[in-house]
C-alpha cells in the first residue's frame, strides 16, 4: 500500500477547493428517496398502531421480540448493568459527567427585564421544555458518551422528564455501560427501542413512550430521516450528517499528531470526512507517510481507507490565509489549529462547530472530557447551527405588563399600525381602553 493511495496530496487552486466543497457538502444527501419512503412507512406505523408496531418492527429490525410490558427498562437492570461496567469507564464517566455539567450550567443565563418610562416593563423569561427526547444507537460500538452529553444539558436546563430510547442487544437488553451512563446523567426513563420507530415514538408518543417536546442524538440515515421527517411535530438538535474534521496545520506541526487526528475522524464512517489543510509542501509528504504507517494497526482500518478514498486529503494552499478562509467556507464539524500561533488564527474562525486549539487539544478530547458538547453540526451547518447545550432546552417567553400610562404613550401608533395593515379590530382592542372604539363614538356605553 502506497501513501497516495492511503491520503491524496493535492495542490489546489481555487476552482479545485469549490468542487471538494461542494462534494463535502452532499454527503450522505444522495439517493435518499428511498430511505425516505421507508423512513415514512415506518413512522404511519408507529402513529397508528402505536406499541404493537414498536413491537412488530422491534422483532423485524432488531430480531428481538418484546412484549409491551418489556419496552421499558427497570430500575433493577439498571443497578444490574452498573455493576458490569468497567471500574475505569465508570470512572472516567463521572468526572466527563461532573465536567460536562459544569460546563453547561455556565450557560445558563438571567432573564432579561427592561422599564417601560411609565412604571411598566417588559421581559423575556425562560422556562424549561416539559420533556426531552434522547436516542443513543446500539449496535457494535455503544456510545455512552453521547448518553452524557445529550442528557446532562437537559439535566441542567431543568426539563421535568428526560426519555431515553436506545435499539436491544440480540438478547433483548439494553448495553450496560449506556445504562450508566444513562443513570449518571439522570435519565428518568430508559425505553429499549431503536431506529426510525423510536423516533416517531418520541414524536407522537404511544401508550408506553411519552411525546416529547425535543428530541435529540446522533443514529444512523432512518434516525436522521426520521427526525427531519417529525420536525415541527418536535423539536430537534440539528439536521446531522457525516462527521468530520479539518485540520489547519503549518510546518511546525508534528505529523504524527496530524495523521493520528485524521485517522481518528475517519474511523467513524466510510462517510467521514478527514482532511488536512497547510501551506506545507513537506508536512503533507510527511503525514501522508504517517497515515500510511498507522492505518494497517487500526482495527476499523477498512473504513478508514474507504473514507480517506472518497472523503480524504492532504490539501497544499499557497498560504495559511487561503487556509483559514478555505474552513470558513467549508465550516466544519471539528477544526483543529495545529500551527505556530493558533491564537492569532483564532479570531478569524467565523464558522466551526467546535475549534481545538494546539497540538494539545486533540479532537477526541472534545469527544469525551473537556466538558464541551460533541453534538455538533455538520455539512456546513455551523454556518448557522451552534454546539447542542443548556438553552436548546429552554425556551423563553415574552412578557408583556404596561400601565395605563404606557399605553396611553403609544396607543395612536399601534392603532395607525393596525389600520394600515387592514386589521380593525387589533385597533378596536386599543381604543376600546380609552373610550374612542367604535361604540364609544356611537354614544353606546358597555
Amino acid at each position: 500500500m502506497t501513501r497516495q493511495a492511503v491520503l491524496k496530496i493535492i495542490r489546489t487552486g481555487p476552482d479545485e477547493r469549490k468542487q471538494l466543497s461542494a462534494r463535502l457538502g452532499l454527503r450522505g444527501k444522495m439517493n435518499q428517496a428511498d430511505v425516505v419512503a421507508a423512513t415514512e412507512a415506518i413512522i404511519c406505523q408507529v402513529r397508528q398502531d402505536g406499541d404493537d408496531a414498536l413491537l412488530e418492527l422491534t422483532a423485524r429490525f432488531d430480531k428481538v421480540r418484546l412484549t409491551a410490558g418489556q419496552l421499558r427498562v427497570t430500575e433493577r437492570e439498571i443497578s444490574e448493568a452498573i455493576d458490569l461496567v468497567d471500574v475505569r469507564l465508570m470512572e472516567a464517566m463521572r468526572l466527563a459527567a461532573e465536567r460536562i455539567r459544569s460546563f453547561h450550567a455556565l450557560q445558563l443565563a438571567p432573564d432579561v427585564t427592561a422599564p417601560t418610562g411609565q412604571g411598566g416593563q417588559i421581559s423575556l423569561v425562560s422556562r424549561p421544555l416539559d420533556l426531552a427526547g434522547v436516542y443513543v444507537p446500539g449496535g457494535s460500538a455503544p456510545l455512552p458518551s453521547s448518553v452524557l452529553m445529550n442528557v446532562l444539558p437537559a439535566r441542567v436546563a431543568g426539563v421535568r422528564r428526560i426519555v431515553l430510547c436506545t435499539p436491544p442487544r440480540p438478547d433483548g437488553s439494553v448495553d450496560p455501560a449506556i445504562l450508566a451512563a444513562a443513570s449518571l446523567a439522570g435519565a428518568d426513563e430508559i425505553y429499549r427501542v431503536g431506529g426510525a420507530q423510536a423516533i416517531a415514538a418520541m414524536a407522537y408518543g404511544t401508550a408506553t413512550i411519552p411525546a416529547v417536546d425535543k428530541i435529540t442524538g446522533p443514529g444512523n440515515i432512518y434516525v436522521n430521516t426520521a427526525k427531519r421527517l417529525v420536525f415541527g411535530q418536535v423539536d430537534i438538535d440539528m439536521f446531522a450528517g457525516p462527521s468530520e474534521i479539518l485540520i489547519v496545520a503549518d510546518v511546525s506541526a508534528r505529523p504524527d499528531y496530524v495523521a493520528a487526528d485524521l485517522l481518528s475522524q475517519a474511523e467513524h464512517d466510510p462517510l467521514a470526512s478527514a482532511l488536512l489543510l497547510t501551506d506545507s509542501d513537506t508536512l503533507a509528504e510527511a503525514v501522508a507517510a504517517q497515515v500510511a504507517r498507522r492505518l494497517p494497526l487500526m482495527p476499523r482500518a477498512g473504513i478508514i481507507e474507504r473514507a480517506l478514498a472518497d472523503f480524504g486529503a492532504a490539501l497544499v494552499v499557497p498560504d495559511l490565509d487561503t487556509a483559514i478562509d478555505f474552513a470558513n467556507e467549508l465550516a466544519p464539524e471539528h477544526l483543529e489549529l495545529l500551527v505556530a500561533e493558533p491564537e492569532a488564527l483564532l479570531p478569524r474562525i467565523r464558522n466551526a462547530g467546535a475549534v481545538f486549539v494546539g497540538p494539545y487539544s486533540p479532537e477526541p478530547l472534545g469527544d469525551y472530557m473537556a466538558g464541551t458538547n460533541h453534538v455538533l453540526p455538520t455539512s456546513g451547518t455551523a454556518r448557522f447551527f451552534s454546539p447542542l447545550g443548556t438553552l436548546d432546552f429552554i425556551k423563553k417567553i415574552s412578557v408583556i405588563r404596561y400601565t395605563r400610562q404606557d399605553l396611553a404613550d403609544c396607543h395612536e401608533r399601534v392603532e395607525h399600525f393596525a389600520e394600515a395593515e387592514q386589521l380593525k379590530a387589533h385597533a378596536e382592542s386599543v381604543r376600546v381602553r380609552f373610550g374612542t372604539d367604535l361604540l364609544a363614538r356611537k354614544g353606546e356605553r358597555p
